[in-house]
């Protein structure tokens, strides 16, 4: 009786695939570069945990055994907190909105239109990007002086989308580029208006785009420091992390409180993880389409 090709071949174990050492050890190497990553922000939350005099001890200690959140409610209790994280929401929810938008439209003209004066119009945008951010701080004083807006969050908001605008631009272009305009055309033709088109193909495909882009310009907004304190120089004015500068400035008969300095830059951190943690899905959409597009 001799037994079918087919059920022999069932009948046989399938072998396991054995991990390579080459790939073992790059395993290995991602495992150690991750942690490496990820081990200033644990030590952080750690010594938020901990008190002062722990910290400044000889012998550090890697866990919060006996720890307590006595530094989170001493860090909201001594300054205004919640008045410097709604400015500082203020600023970037309109700094991020007003980014995009411009970026956006610059994005779309210079991928899908031939205009006079485009390839001066880039050149522009790399020399933008290469200004430091220095030497600009005088005449922005002025011309915010001039116009009423210092310590204002509209005022910091204009100067955050202009600092942030150019390079959103060249994110967005990628994006733009690696759409083709087939697409749309080819709605035209079923019957679509060109608006139609742009909003109902075009403006989806471009979505994770839009999303990596809002990233990089929460992240630039969130946490300047130096524009903000030249042009928000009243305490009730204060963004987050002129507000974090206020606990690492010890005074003359006080010394700096590293445990309230951890918890403070904890809160600070706390809003841009949760950022995260909702558009993440589409943010790594969005840099591999980028990656494989642009």
């Amino acid at each position: 009786m001799t037994v079918r090709p087919a059920r022999a071949a069932l009948a046989r174990p399938t072998p396991r695939r054995r991990l390579r050492p080459g790939r073992l050890a790059a395993n290995l190497v991602a495992v150690l570069i991750a942690l490496a990553w990820a081990f200033p922000v644990y030590w952080m939350i750690n010594s938020s945990l901990l008190p002062n005099a722990v910290l400044i001890s000889s012998r550090p200690r890697l866990w919060p055994w006996g720890g307590s959140f006595d530094n989170y409610a001493a860090a909201l209790a001594s300054g205004s907190f919640f008045n410097s994280l709604k400015t500082s929401l203020i600023v970037t929810l309109i700094a991020v909105a007003a980014c995009l938008l411009f970026a956006f439209c610059a994005a779309l003209a210079i991928s899908r239109y031939r205009f006079r004066g485009r390839t001066s119009f880039v050149l522009a945008i790399l020399f933008i990007q290469m200004l430091p951010a220095e030497g600009l701080f005088i005449a922005q004083y002025k011309l915010l002086a001039n116009v009423g807006l210092l310590n204002q969050a509209a005022g910091l908001a204009v100067l955050y989308t202009a600092a942030v605008v150019p390079f959103t631009i060249w994110m967005l272009r990628g994006f733009v580029a690696g759409v083709p305009a087939d697409l749309e055309e080819a709605a035209m033709v079923d019957g679509c208006s060109r608006s139609g088109a742009f909003f109902r193909i075009t403006f989806p495909l471009l979505a994770p785009g839009l999303v990596a882009s809002g990233v990089y310009a929460f992240l630039q907004a969130w946490n300047e420091f130096t524009i903000a304190l030249v042009i928000m120089q009243k305490e009730d004015a204060r963004t987050l992390p002129l507000w974090l500068r206020g606990f690492i400035q010890a005074s003359a008969t006080r010394e700096t409180d590293w445990g309230q300095v951890m918890a403070a830059s904890t809160l600070v951190a706390l809003p841009v993880i949760v950022f995260f943690l909702l558009v993440q899905g589409r943010l790594t959409s969005g840099l591999v389409a980028g990656a494989v597009k642009g």
